[in-house]
């Protein structure tokens, strides 16, 4: 019997592929990924002559959160990568809901360094590189008060020995999406380490289950446009999101079966506010603004 084609990261042609591939291949479970504060196992799914590499995260894996009581972290990744098709920017892997060899859980392509390289896509600590970049170069830690050009101010770190250093991210339009997209579903734990440039140039977010709490949790690093007006292209996505969001629509739905629908309605208020103001959000001062450990 021949070996099962490999998949390569998705493209626009190929998501329906994936995702039936993940929702209808069977499960390998090939190593647990021991930096993830929940259970993620590293598995390979094959299906139809294709296999491709993906995590699974099942429900009993799950550490119980105070102030997420409804749903589970599964339900809430899915519905991440629902909204981030919706948009079409396509920022979070093909990602689905199924059952696997230890109950239901989230299936969500791998994307990584490729079959020789260790796992480095959940929580793995992502450590400061020696130049001062990290995140996959889009993060970066500078002497003095100046981001410099090409690059966003986020805030002042604190780097040891009484010494400071200003935290800034990459003045990237991939970035800037993510933000967006960020601020819909309410990510209360943007990370360094959940950010994945791909080979192909692709920028992908991972880590969606900590999302779509009805009251305002958004911890990112991504604050550099913070106050900035929306780019036209985000202000055109988000009015057809909104329409998406409508009663009866398929995106609706389909997230009516995920979330909650306080946390339904709280989505469709943030997109609105979002076009009324026209500007990215900017921190609370309720809630601590970046997430820790920031990595």
């Amino acid at each position: 019997m021949p070996a099962p084609e490999r998949l390569p990261a998705p493209g626009v042609s190929a998501t329906g592929e994936l995702e039936e591939l993940l929702a209808r291949g069977e499960l390998t479970v090939v190593g647990r990924i021991r930096e993830a504060s929940n259970a993620v196992l590293l598995c390979t799914v094959a299906y139809g002559g294709l296999s491709a590499d993906c995590v699974y995260k099942p429900v009993k894996g799950e550490r119980p959160l105070w102030d997420f009581p409804d749903g589970n972290l599964a339900q809430r990744e899915v519905a991440a990568y629902l909204v981030s098709e919706a948009t079409g920017w396509g920022l979070v892997p093909p990602t689905v809901l199924r059952d696997g060899p230890y109950g239901e859980g989230m299936v969500q392509l791998w994307i990584g360094p490729g079959e020789s390289g260790e796992p480095g896509g959940e929580d793995t600590g992502d450590e400061d590189t020696g130049d001062g970049e990290s995140g996959g170069g889009l993060l970066a830690l500078v002497e003095g008060e100046e981001a410099g050009e090409g690059w966003k101010p986020v805030a002042l770190a604190d780097v040891g020995e009484g010494r400071t250093a200003l935290l800034v991210h990459a003045d990237d339009p991939r970035l800037r999406r993510l933000a967006v997209l960020d601020a819909v579903i309410n990510n209360g734990d943007r990370k360094g380490g959940h950010l994945l440039p791909a080979p192909d140039g692709r920028l992908y977010g991972i880590d969606h289950g900590v999302t779509f709490h009805r009251e305002d949790k958004l911890r990112t690093l991504l604050w550099g446009w913070a106050g900035e007006p929306l780019t036209e292209e985000a202000r055109e996505v988000l009015t057809a999101l909104a329409a998406r969001l409508a009663d009866g629509e398929p995106l609706a739905t389909r997230l009516a079966e995920l979330i909650t629908p306080v946390e339904l309605a709280a989505v469709r208020a943030r997109v609105a506010d979002l076009l009324r103001t026209g500007v990215h959000p900017q921190p609370s001062g309720q809630w601590p603004a970046i997430p820790w450990p920031p990595v």
